[in-house]
């Protein structure tokens, strides 16, 4: 299966502090990868630098073959990747809908763009009866799921979902992921998914890499770490 994107010895600076250290990794299409690791090892940083908000000091990022290491962030949509960001970046004093026509405000298609919000409305029911509401009034749950609809509004062909189960209850975190895996077998969608949850990561995942100050660690089958004790005692607290 081709490889859909891939970072080739790829190395990251906040100022004088070098955040990735010649990372490689690659997701091949229709896959879901995760990216694990411990707070500060370079998780967020990496998918930064595949949206073109983080500069790559060095080496190259291929997306379907072609470099777009100086892309520009809009480019990079353009081109069919979206990021879910940490943090529950909504439009706090926007709609649900209008946010969800910031996630397509690249596409001019209208018919589309509606379509796919009544597509959105069956992917997450919660918030087709919310679609007037103030994004910023939502629950922290209900704002995640706005997210991945506002990015999937982009129509997307790699996902990267940074954190998405963070400060959630677990059956929030449980709910999440179900939706997550539903999209991923329904839309075809290529994931790359950054997670503190271990075990929810490498249970939803095909192959997964864990990043250790800025270096990948260990990488390998998600099954296989997930039942290697070495590896979960030593980079997995699991």
């Amino acid at each position: 299966m081709a490889d859909l994107i891939e970072l080739v010895e790829v190395s990251a600076s906040y100022g004088r502090i070098e955040a990735l250290s010649g990372v490689s990794l690659k997701v091949s299409e229709g896959k879901v990868v995760a990216l694990l690791g411990a707070n500060g090892a370079g998780k967020s940083t990496t998918l930064n630098v595949i949206s073109g908000i983080v500069p790559a000091t060095k080496g190259d990022i291929r997306f379907r073959g072609k470099s777009i290491r100086r892309l520009g962030s809009d480019k990079i949509v353009g081109a069919g990747i979206s990021q879910v960001p940490e943090g529950r970046e909504v439009f706090r004093d926007m709609s649900v809908h209008e946010n969800l026509l910031i996630g397509a405000q690249l596409r001019n298609d209208r018919a589309g763009i509606e379509r796919d919000i009544e597509i959105m409305a069956g992917h997450f029911p919660v918030l087709s009866k919310r679609f007037k509401q103030m994004a910023g009034t939502m629950s922290g749950g209900e704002q995640q799921m706005l997210l991945i609809a506002r990015a999937l509004m982009a129509r997307p062909k790699l996902l990267m979902l940074d954190e998405p189960s963070l400060g959630l209850s677990p059956l929030l975190v449980q709910q999440i992921f179900d939706i997550i895996v539903k999209l991923h077998r329904e839309e075809k969608l290529t994931l790359l998914i950054v997670e503190q949850n271990a075990a929810v990561a490498l249970a939803v995942s095909d192959y997964a890499y864990i990043l250790e100050n800025g270096e990948i660690a260990v990488e390998g089958r998600s099954a296989d770490l997930a039942h290697d004790d070495s590896v979960r005692n030593a980079y997995l607290g699991t």
